[in-house]
């Protein structure tokens, strides 16, 4: 179930709570219009040695990181990493070397923020190696750092939902923390909402960091969620109607039953029609 704001969102439906979020979360998509990162850019990458240092980011993935993408994660500067809304993005990128590079590049995602601004991106070495030709994925290595382009492409995970993990610091009744694992599509997680499951009762929940989100207003009994995420010009909810069970328990995995193949559009002319070639 999803409703556009420009047509189907009923503002006689809203109490001052929900209006003030909801201008909120129209703030927060006209903002995030301008960054136009569908389109190609050029920037520099360098990386890390070891993946574990990218798992252990600011988005919150921990261990869990290291099964997204094959292990190639990526650090992104603040303008990318999106004070935590983009996290879980996918880049395709490549470097410009045309001797040691191939013109496919890898798909790369987004797991930290990179604090060094001398590069957008620090990849896991593994994803380095990826933008190599076949077998000198060493070589690339010793480069260091390396002139690369990137686009954001859309999140594909093949008979995998959107899941909900619930965080070990979450304390039943008084304290819910969950993350946000296996995003698709091109989109953002731009405000999230809590209900008992049957109930029209929302309680909003807050970006803790990264991907995880919280609220000390937890319902009673199962529990559903709804999002909002950008989509198109615009942004839509999406309801997961079904998610954590009465009994839900920490460090479990949920899956929502639903999953987000929504694609966010920028007014970003004219690099709108630049294409990977």
């Amino acid at each position: 179930m999803t409703h556009h704001f420009a047509s189907h969102f009923h503002f006689s439906l809203l109490n001052s709570t929900q209006m003030a979020l909801f201008l909120c979360v129209l703030f927060l998509l006209l903002s995030s219009a301008s960054a136009c990162d569908r389109c190609l850019h050029q920037s520099k990458a360098a990386y890390f040695s070891k993946a574990s240092a990218l798992s252990a980011g600011a988005c919150g993935y921990g261990s869990l990181a290291l099964g997204l993408s094959g292990g190639h994660l990526a650090a992104g500067v603040s303008s990318l990493y999106k004070d935590g809304a983009g996290c879980g993005a996918c880049f395709q990128i490549r470097c410009k070397n045309s001797t040691l590079c191939s013109s496919e590049g890898t798909r790369i995602t987004l797991t930290d923020l990179n604090h060094n601004n001398e590069t957008e991106f620090v990849l896991s070495s593994r994803a380095f190696m990826a933008m190599a030709n076949k077998g000198i994925g060493r070589d690339i290595l010793k480069l260091g750092i390396v002139d690369v382009e990137y686009k954001r492409i859309p999140c594909e995970y093949k008979n995998q939902n959107l899941a909900v993990r619930v965080e070990e610091s979450s304390q039943k009744p008084n304290y819910l923390a969950i993350k946000l694992m296996y995003q698709g599509g091109q989109t953002e997680v731009v405000a999230m909402d809590v209900a008992q499951v049957g109930s029209a009762n929302w309680n909003f929940m807050s970006r803790n960091h990264g991907a995880v989100w919280d609220t000390s207003r937890v319902p009673n009994g199962a529990l559903q969620f709804r999002f909002v995420v950008t989509s198109g010009f615009d942004g839509k909810w999406i309801w997961a109607k079904s998610v954590l069970p009465a009994e839900w328990k920490t460090g479990v995995i949920y899956d929502s039953g639903v999953q987000i193949t929504d694609i966010a559009k920028e007014g970003c002319s004219p690099c709108d029609d630049s294409h990977w070639r």
